[in-house]
This record gives structure tokens, sequence and C-alpha cells, in this order.
């Protein structure tokens, strides 16, 4: 005898991964770097986007462009571990396990010099 329990939506729903976010404490780590450019006048918008096991910090230099930067929270697979990945417009910039790395190879990417 086979016993059904449940729907198909209450499956699917189990097997879909969770939503990713920033903790409190990464985003604070994220928008010090980010405030500091942004009293330079280098970046002026950003933009925080959830879906289904990711999180997404885009940066812009104005609100009518693409991101210049986009810092990817994502979850590993089968593990309760996130990875940082660090993206241009073209490129990944960086990756590492720990949101530090991917903050100083922001932070240390070329600035805007004004005359």
């Amino acid at each position: 005898m086979l016993i059904i329990s449940g729907t198909s939506q209450q499956q699917n729903a189990s097997k879909k991964q969770k939503t990713g976010y920033f903790s409190r404490v990464e985003l604070s780590q994220i928008l010090n770097v980010y405030s500091l450019r942004v009293a330079a006048g280098e970046w002026r918008d950003y933009a925080l986007d959830h879906v289904d096991g990711m999180a997404f910090f885009s940066i812009y230099r104005s609100s009518h462009e693409m991101p210049l930067y986009t810092i990817e929270k994502k979850r590993l697979k089968g593990k309760d571990r996130w990875l940082f990945i660090l993206r241009d417009r073209r490129k990944n910039l960086r990756q590492a396990a720990r949101l530090k790395d991917v903050l100083d190879y922001l932070d240390n990417l070329p600035r805007l010099v004004n005359n």
C-alpha cells in the first residue's frame, strides 16, 4: 500500500533553498566600505536583492546605470556555508569564504582622482 503524505507543492517547498540574506554584521561591514566611496563622490546608489540561496549588494555610480560592482552571498550546496563573490560588469573579481577578503579587495580597487 502506498501512502502519500502532503501535496506536491509542499514537497517542492521543502526542496526549495532558503532565501539568502546578509546578516546585520555583514551589511554593516559592506556599508562601511560603501560609505567611504560615497563620501568621495565615486558611488551614489546601491540595491539589495534576495533570491533562493543568494543575496546581492549592487553598487551604482548613478541610479540609471548598470551596477559597477555586485557582492554576492551564495549558499554552497548541501552545506550551511556561504561563498562571497565580488563581480564587476563582466567578470568575477574575487571569491572567498570570508566577506572580509572580498571587501579588502573592493577597498583596494583604483579610486577616482579629483583635480
